[in-house]
């Protein structure tokens, strides 16, 4: 029965119970985090960022501002960048998620890391795990970038420090480096 006081809000647990209302409350879910499948019980209010950090470990996610403006949780939901501090771990579904320790291949960097290294592209490097995640998605979809696409790709980033012109040679390079 609805609470009549204040419609559309359930009224006593027993009746949300009957409802079959989920919460609140941990649930299980499924994740796959840089192809590893990961099942595990999280509170329905848990960002994805969270979860990564939290249970699964994954600090390389960095959390700034927490409201999405930053870009510096950004990882991969089958290749596509979002930012985790705004996606709910129980709306990943079956997508694949990719973070900053999982584009690697071993211990080999992926080339936008090694760019940014190359570059000095990192100072302080709270949002450069953001940055080489959008870089590297832009390079995925464009391999022949011009600056304008690398500032477009990373236009939602914040870094604190100002190394942009570094970022950006360094993704150029890596598209140079692609086409010899």
């Amino acid at each position: 029965m609805l609470d009549k006081t204040f419609p559309g809000l359930l009224g006593s647990p027993a009746e949300a119970a009957e409802q079959n209302v989920l919460g609140p409350g941990a649930i299980e879910i499924a994740l796959s985090v840089n192809d590893v499948p990961h099942s595990l019980y999280v509170q329905p209010e848990a960002t994805l960022a969270d979860v990564l950090r939290g249970p699964l470990g994954l600090t390389g996610t960095k959390v700034a501002c927490d409201r999405g403006s930053c870009s510096a949780c950004t990882v991969w939901l089958d290749r596509a960048p979002v930012a985790a501090c705004m996606m709910l771990a129980i709306d990943v579904g079956a997508r694949k998620i990719t973070t900053i320790e999982g584009l690697a291949q071993g211990e080999t960097l992926h080339p936008v890391q090694a760019a940014f290294i190359a570059h000095d592209a990192i100072q302080c490097g709270f949002c450069t795990p953001g940055l080489v995640m959008s870089s590297a998605a832009l390079l995925d979809r464009n391999s022949n970038p011009t600056i304008e696409d690398v500032k477009a790709a990373t236009s939602g980033h914040l870094c604190r420090c100002g190394t942009y012109p570094h970022v950006f040679a360094a993704v150029l390079d890596v598209a140079q480096t692609r086409k010899t």
